[in-house]
């Protein structure tokens, strides 16, 4: 099995990836946060610092472009191809409204026939150069009963991978995946298929795969970010130390602290992980509201020393 790290926008950056890969090596491939192709045909600085090689040594990276128009995702793939990318992904996924608006994202699979002219110019376009192309997508808009559609067009071109989340645009990341839907579209699918969602333990690892033996790559992100240690704890049983979760916070904070984000950024971007970190510990309720709430580096220095030396990880994630 391959196993995957999701983009998660604001999060998972070159940063987050240098310092989970070191602490815990396991993930096959790190999946950038997308970068916007658009009619300015630049990207932004933050953009260009997270796929920067010099940012991303010893890793596989496979950037993700977000676009609706072929002659702007083929600009934004030759910009990623010059740096030695060979692998890149389309974002037919994010159900963000702001990205929906603009028929971007899972937006764009309610125009199943602009999808499919758009597909066949990049892939002409892509033709005879050595950069494959996965998609990431959801099965519809509305419904997962869009599901076959989409198939029918993903299966007209040659891509390197198939990654499904088995929810429609409107579930958001709400209610349960339809992994009914996923069952019939995996099966109509040619390409290899790789599952995402809602995988936060070992159990639903090991049920998604009692269900779909057939898989063979997994992409995890909440869960990923909740318990970073999860893929270790799937290929190998070694399940996530408290001490080990102290390390792995104290090396992010430090690696933001080097950067030029400075103290008040670097606040809200620990806080930011603990929105899924805090769930680890049960008993932890306040001491991650503190965290929550801090003003500054003292308090919230203050208030994690607190949670670590008070409250354990949660009977399931030991």
């Amino acid at each position: 099995m391959k196993f995957y790290f999701a983009p998660m926008e604001g999060v998972t950056g070159y940063v987050y990836r240098n310092v989970h890969h070191s602490c815990f090596p396991g993930v096959d491939k790190y999946f950038t946060p997308f970068v916007v192709a658009n009619k300015t045909y630049k990207f932004k600085t933050r953009e260009k610092q997270d796929v920067a090689p010099a940012n991303n040594e010893g890793l596989f990276v496979v950037p993700q472009i977000m676009a609706n128009k072929a002659e702007e995702f083929l600009w934004a793939a030759g910009e990623l191809e010059k740096l030695g990318y060979r692998e890149i992904n389309l974002n037919l996924g994010c159900p963000a409204a702001t990205v929906v608006s603009k028929k971007k994202g899972s937006g764009f699979l309610a125009y199943p026939d602009e999808l499919d002219a758009f597909l066949d110019a990049v892939f002409s376009g892509l033709e005879g150069r050595d950069i494959r192309l996965s998609v990431k997508t959801r099965l519809g808009k509305d419904s997962v009963e869009e599901a076959g559609r989409l198939m029918e067009i993903y299966n007209r071109y040659p891509l390197s991978e198939l990654i499904i989340h088995p929810r429609a645009q409107k579930d958001f990341y709400k209610n349960q995946p339809h992994m009914d839907a996923f069952g019939k579209a995996e099966k109509m699918s040619r390409h290899c298929v790789c599952y995402n969602g809602n995988l936060f333990s070992a159990d639903d690892y090991r049920e998604l795969v009692r269900e779909f033996p057939q898989i063979q790559a997994v992409m995890l992100g909440r869960g990923l970010l909740a318990d970073p240690g999860l893929v270790g704890e799937i290929r190998e049983g070694c399940k996530l130390s408290k001490e080990k979760l102290q390390q792995f916070h104290e090396q992010i904070c430090r690696a933001y602290g080097e950067t030029s984000l400075g103290e008040i950024n670097t606040l809200f971007k620990m806080k930011e992980l603990w929105a899924y970190m805090g769930q680890l510990f049960g008993d932890g309720e306040r001491c991650v509201r503190k965290i929550r709430k801090a003003k500054n580096q003292a308090e919230y220095v203050t208030a994690v020393k607190t949670l670590f030396e008070t409250c354990e990880i949660n009977s399931r994630y030991r």
